[in-house]
Order: structure tokens, then sequence, then C-alpha cells
């Protein structure tokens, strides 16, 4: 069983990254983020999240039951202030997901989407927020594997986390898609967060 991933009220998640700016995570607000997170997840980019078509109001409400879980959370991540990521968490053994495979203790499921560009995309942005997420995830000791499970069309995402060390598992049939499952041990997520750190992002 892992811990409650949310961040205490009025406090942050923060990495200062020596010429790139200050990174940061905080719990999602349903209500005050529901403007920021529409936007995402209506473009065509973000169709693999599924939410393509929802109204405003229909995420709000999403989000907020996400909010009302203990076992499930969702956070907005911020560059220098502007909100640039929609990263969750998630414990598959609370989780359909966790139906269709051997849970083992200490894992965590992981849901990522970088928000669009605004302007030239900077080399290895997502590689810096992937690595940004590593630490976070792993400051709770609790977790020793972690979890996603992309659609199995979705090839760049799985591309992307296949770079970030994550290893593939089965294909599964959940109820609103083919995913493939991809693993990442603690002690080869902590390998790729350091390499990460140490390449800018490039990872």
């Amino acid at each position: 069983m892992t811990t409650d991933h949310r961040t205490p009220t009025g406090r942050t998640h923060t990495q200062d990254l020596p010429g790139l700016g200050t990174l940061s995570i905080r719990p999602l607000d349903p209500v005050d983020d529901a403007d920021t997170v529409h936007a995402w997840v209506n473009q065509e980019r973000a169709r693999f999240w599924g939410m393509v078509g929802h109204s405003r109001d229909q995420v709000r409400e999403i989000y907020a039951y996400v909010d009302s879980l203990t076992t499930h959370h969702a956070y907005l991540a911020l560059h220098d202030g502007t909100p640039v990521a929609l990263f969750q968490t998630y414990q598959p053994e609370h989780d359909p997901l966790g139906a269709h495979y051997p849970v083992r203790p200490g894992d965590l499921g992981i849901h990522l989407l970088v928000a669009p560009a605004h302007g030239p995309v900077q080399p290895g942005h997502t590689g810096v927020l992937v690595g940004f997420f590593l630490d976070f995830v792993l400051s709770d000791p609790a977790v020793r594997r972690i979890v996603a499970e992309p659609d199995a069309r979705n090839e760049k995402s799985i591309a992307r986390l296949l770079r970030s060390g994550f290893t593939l598992g089965p294909q599964v049939d959940l109820a609103d898609k083919r995913a493939q499952l991809v693993f990442l041990h603690r002690e080869k997520a902590e390998l790729v967060r350091r390499s990460i750190t140490t390449a800018g992002g490039r990872a």
C-alpha cells in the first residue's frame, strides 16, 4: 500500500533546474483548473486521454470525483508558474487495471499529459518533466514499481516510456481500450532520474 501522494495544503513539490527555471507540482483544483485542463484534453493530440468532446463541466466533474478518492490523485505541473502538464497517480489494486495483471505490493500507476507547447519546443522538455515526476513519485519509499498503461495504438507515448527506462509488459483489454502495460522498477527509476538530471532531460 502506498501513501497518499497529495501534497499538504499550501505546499508544492519544487525543483530548481539550472538554466531551465523552476518546476513545481501541486494537487489539481477541479474548479480553478477546469479551463486549463479542458483546453488540453479537447485537442486532437490528446485523443488517447479519452476526453475529446467533453464539456468544461464534464471535465470538472471527472476531476472532482478523482479529488474525492484517496487512491487516485491528479496534479498540475508548472514551469515558472505556467501550467505545463497534467499528472495522475493511482493505486492499481483500487483501479480496474488491477484485475488485468498481478499487482505487487508497492505498485503505483501513473498517467502523464504534456501540455501543448507555446512557441518553440525546448529539446529535452518532456525528458525533464519525466525526471521531475520520477523524483516526486520516488519521494515515497513505499513505491517499488511504477506502472503505466497507454493505449496500445499510442506509439509515441510507448516509445517515450521505453526511452525513460520502462520495460514492456503484456497487452490487456480494458473497458475503453487495448492497453500496453509498461513497468519501471524503483532501482532503475532512480538511475533514470539521475541520468536525466545529468543530461539535462535528453534521456
